[in-house]
């Protein structure tokens, strides 16, 4: 059997495959807000309940049609015909200017949808005087009936979890890979300056070897080459390393499983000048070679080159 990425799909192939305009649509409660979410996590220009006749005008004013890459997604609130009708107008006027559209609707089960209600304490935006929830899915389920028939993509959503929605429309409008997909952030910082309370992983090198004991490394940080080839060359580090990879190995792909669009993960020594910074740099070259859309900054190394001058690092 193949391996799942002998034949990857090319970026071209994806380009060409995700549409320039998405409408979002469907049943109140099943997930069009959580399906936005994921729009803009991909990049996409989002706009909520937007009348379709302004699609098209839209779409022009934020660049769709001028070459540089970008999409534009938007929900609609579709409960009548004559709404379904100005759809119908909006999808030909893209066309008729070279613009792709698709319709994604969302639905999920009666059951499902008065329990979300319910749970959230909210009306049913089609509910009338004296109407129940239940008399109102009926009525906005019959009203979308034509909308649901000329979808390019139903989903679902009365057994998915919100990472599955997401997943689902990844891979059918994303032009990145989930390891893209994922803002990555990789920090130094120094444990004497406080404890980072925003990291998802936090890692402490304090037990490695310390270039500030060297007089000639002291006011040098883990960007210049003399003190991060001490830090990195050392054998407990390169141990250290391969099993700091390792355990990213493994949990970085659970992360992007779950539909997690951020991670933090912080790397200290005592003051934040040396080590920490050494390989915080090398963590992140390392997702960046896994594909993983990667951040580096360094929290106390402006203030550690100030204090070096013979405290403990």
């Amino acid at each position: 059997m193949p391996a799942a990425n002998d034949n990857p799909i090319t970026k071209a192939e994806l380009a060409d495959r995700v549409p320039d305009v998405v409408v979002i649509t469907g049943m109140s409660g099943s997930g069009r807000t959580q399906a936005m979410h994921v729009f803009e996590d991909m990049g996409y220009f989002c706009i909520d309940n937007l009348p379709p006749r302004l699609i098209l005008q839209l779409a022009e004013l934020v660049g769709i049609n001028a070459g540089i890459g970008r999409h534009l997604a938007v929900t609609c609130d579709l409960r009548s015909q004559g709404l379904f009708d100005e759809l119908q107008d909006a999808i030909q006027m893209l066309r008729d200017h070279e613009m792709s559209c698709k319709i994604v609707f969302l639905e999920a089960s009666d059951e499902v949808l008065m329990r979300r209600y319910n749970e959230n304490r909210r009306r049913h935006p089609l509910a009338m005087p004296g109407e129940t929830t239940a008399d109102a899915i009926q009525r906005e389920r019959v009203q979308l009936a034509s909308i649901r028939e000329c979808s390019d993509m139903t989903i679902d959503t009365t057994r998915l979890r919100t990472s599955e929605l997401r997943a689902k429309l990844l891979v059918a409008f994303s032009e990145l890979t989930d390891q893209q997909l994922m803002d990555v952030r990789v920090f130094s910082f120094g444990f004497k300056h406080g404890m980072p309370v925003e990291a998802d992983i936090m890692i402490d090198v304090r037990f490695l070897p310390n270039p500030f004991y060297d007089p000639e490394m002291r006011k040098l940080t883990g960007l210049d080459e003399k003190v991060s080839t001490f830090v990195l060359e050392n054998p407990k580090t390169k141990e250290f390393l391969d099993a700091w990879f390792k355990l990213l190995d493994a949990v970085m792909p659970g992360y992007v499983a779950e539909g997690k669009p951020q991670l933090s993960i912080a790397i200290g020594c005592t003051g934040g000048q040396h080590r920490s910074v050494a390989i915080a740099e090398a963590t992140a070259h390392y997702l960046e070679r896994q594909s993983y859309h990667v951040s580096i900054s360094h929290r106390d190394l402006p203030r550690a080159n100030r204090t070096a001058t013979g405290e403990v690092h």
